[in-house]
């Protein structure tokens, strides 16, 4: 059973967020609008060299999460899904660059390899779609969200923090969020 933290957000906005462990927490989106701005603060939060992951089916969220992120990083560029192209590379009016990679169409680990994805790494984040399709050539270390369809509207979204800077990145997250460490 998870311990819950209630939390109000304005008068009559209650929000109760399952605490798993410090190396994780858990966001109910309602709507893709919220779940642009989660990725709006997640966006603000990422730096050259991050690596979020997301993992999730068909319609679970993952592309708005990202249009989100793309702007809270900066970008003026509109996010859409690289499933074709691979990866979409959206830029910062400072030069710098947000890589946004699509896995979906990738049917092995070592395809991804051939995308260089270290040297993404080392000019701007990566986001990741479909990260589960090629876990074993992604750094161990990273933020990892997967994400679930519920309803129409309602989408669950499970962060895990793996390695140090990304539990640092988390606890900063959840301290915007929810007002907690």
């Amino acid at each position: 059973m998870h311990n819950l933290v209630s939390l109000r957000l304005g008068a009559y906005n209650p929000i109760v967020m399952p605490i798993f462990d410090d190396k994780s927490m858990e966001f109910i989106s309602r709507s893709p609008e919220q779940t642009r701005r989660l990725g709006f603060r997640i966006g603000a939060l990422l730096q050259t060299g991050d690596l979020l992951c997301l993992s999730g089916e068909l319609g679970s969220g993952k592309t708005t999460l990202v249009q989100g992120i793309a702007a809270g990083w900066g970008s003026s560029d509109q996010a859409n899904s690289p499933t074709f192209v691979l990866v979409n590379v959206y830029r910062h009016p400072q030069g710098k660059q947000l890589y946004h990679l699509d896995a979906y169409r990738l049917n092995a680990p070592a395809e991804a390899e051939d995308l260089d994805i270290q040297a993404m790494l080392e000019n701007g984040p990566l986001v990741v779609e479909w990260a589960e399709r090629i876990q074993s050539a992604l750094p161990a270390e990273n933020l990892w969200a997967t994400l679930r369809w519920v309803d129409d509207e309602q989408r669950d979204m499970v962060f895990k923090a793996n390695g140090e800077h990304y539990l640092r990145l988390l606890a900063l997250l959840r301290r915007q969020i929810y007002g907690v460490p």
